[in-house]
């Protein structure tokens, strides 16, 4: 794995997180424009919203913005890696199967290995077992899918950790709410309105950020996981036709079955040098 390929999934995190928090800063700047001009209109609900962000406070409002922009990064990052043309690139396996049929093993598995897609990892592992057999291949090539769906589920459940969260925290606001206006209630000896109503509309400001939070979360988290299993039953049944394509093909050859996915005289798969048939005793 080069050095640039290390660094890709941090490179497409900060990418999603930098659009995430770009549309975040966005709708603050539209808040901030309708509060310039939305004076005179508290009577008429105009500044609503701008009422509930600031129900918020400095606590909960600013954990609820960064569990929304973690929120959004995760979403961004997701779409670009369970892209269909990012799991099977375009052209890549009729290009596969045409350098196979001219016995090109040696072009096939480089074509294989050049390839960031999950297609083009799948196949490295399995063209690295095919000469001890076509079980081992697959075996290999499923493990592989296997550890990259991994990968894109652990990335998944942090969405249902989010919405989860969520409500949670909306539940911690409503407490503290309440926890404030029976307050009022319990040390005043002339009760303001003003002041009970407060703590109120604190908590249930909370709640309702807290709950919009938690509902594209669920979403995405359910579409996502349809999403993974459905890429990676693709990924898995093309691998494995390509796989038992190349394995018969290198059957066919003068070199027979004893050296899968080599060409007389080249290195095999795994890098070591090909062993005519009949050499080991």
């Amino acid at each position: 794995m080069t050095r640039s390929s290390r660094f890709l999934p941090a490179a497409r995190f900060l990418f999603a997180a930098g659009m995430a928090l770009a549309v975040t800063l966005l709708f603050a700047n539209v808040a901030g424009a309708a509060e310039e001009g939305g004076e005179g209109q508290a009577a008429s609900g105009g500044n609503l919203v701008l009422f509930m962000i600031k129900s918020l406070g400095w606590v909960f409002g600013p954990l609820l913005l960064a569990i929304s922009v973690a929120m959004l990064a995760l979403v961004v990052l997701l779409a670009l890696d369970l892209r269909m043309t990012s799991a099977i690139p375009p052209g890549f396996v009729d290009e596969f199967t045409d350098t196979v049929n001219k016995r090109k093993f040696k072009e096939a598995f480089d074509m294989a290995r050049n390839d960031p897609s999950f297609l083009g990892q799948v196949l490295t592992a399995g063209m690295s077992r095919l000469q001890y057999g076509i079980e081992d291949a697959r075996e290999a090539a499923m493990n592989t899918l296997e550890s990259i769906k991994s990968d894109k589920e652990q990335k998944n459940n942090y969405t249902a950790v989010i919405a989860t969260l969520g409500p949670m925290l909306g539940l911690v606001g409503t407490v503290y709410g309440m926890i404030q206006s029976f307050s009022v209630l319990a040390t005043a000896t002339q009760v303001n309105p003003s002041k009970l109503a407060d703590g109120i509309s604190h908590a249930l400001c909370v709640t309702l950020f807290g709950v919009a939070v938690s509902c594209p979360a669920i979403f995405f988290n359910a579409f996502y996981r349809n999403r993974i299993t459905r890429v990676c039953m693709d990924v898995g049944h093309i691998a494995d036709d390509l796989l038992t394509q190349m394995y018969h093909n290198s059957k066919k050859g003068p070199g027979g079955p004893g050296v899968p996915g080599t060409t007389a005289g080249a290195p095999s798969a795994t890098g070591t040098a090909a062993v005519p048939p009949g050499a080991q005793r």
